[in-house]
């Protein structure tokens, strides 16, 4: 990714990195508060759970920009890493195409999600679906705008990471592979 769009997009990915780690430390406050609410008082906290779950949902969905943004998702490239020339440039395409079709599926179909469950709210605290989803839809957002800068930038024959350190950390981001054990 280069330029002003990858800076902005790296920069809002970071910022779901910080929300993301907000949410991880209620998520497991709330769940502590759950274990000993029920240890103790033998009582549970369906408000908790509730909480705890959208906080869940808000570390998972918060981080996968940044993952993608860092070209630090899970991937099989055995085939990709024996290949050369066209054929890799060509694998690479498709492969970025793959992940913006995958993005644009998850917001299509949240889409037709909550045109029914957005009008509903959840059990224990009453709140919208259309916010308990938020960072999911969210996330889901800034993931679909950096796949498609990816896939612009493998087109034109730009590496897909360069060689600069990602605003925020220490080091450069990883351009390939360590050699294998």
């Amino acid at each position: 990714m280069g330029g002003l769009l990858r800076r902005i997009l790296v920069r809002l990915a970071l910022l779901c990195e910080w929300l993301a780690m907000a949410l991880l430390v209620a998520a497991t406050s709330l769940i502590m508060m759950q274990v000993f609410a029920v240890g103790l008082f033998n009582t549970g906290l369906p408000w908790a759970d509730e909480l705890a779950r959208y906080s869940g949902l808000g570390v998972i969905f918060l981080t996968v920009p940044l993952l993608l943004a860092r070209d630090g998702h899970v991937k099989v490239d055995m085939f990709f890493n024996l290949v050369g020339g066209a054929p890799r440039r060509l694998l690479s395409i498709v492969n970025e195409l793959l992940i913006l079709a995958f993005c644009v599926m998850f917001l299509v179909s949240c889409y037709w999600f909550m045109q029914r469950a957005g009008r509903f709210s959840t059990p224990a605290l009453g709140i919208s679906n259309l916010f308990y989803y938020g960072p999911a839809i969210a996330g889901m957002v800034l993931t679909t705008l950096i796949a498609a800068e990816r896939v612009v930038a493998v087109a034109r024959g730009r590496p897909v990471l360069g060689g600069e350190p990602l605003p925020g950390t220490a080091e450069p981001p990883v351009t390939e592979l360590p050699p294998s054990c």
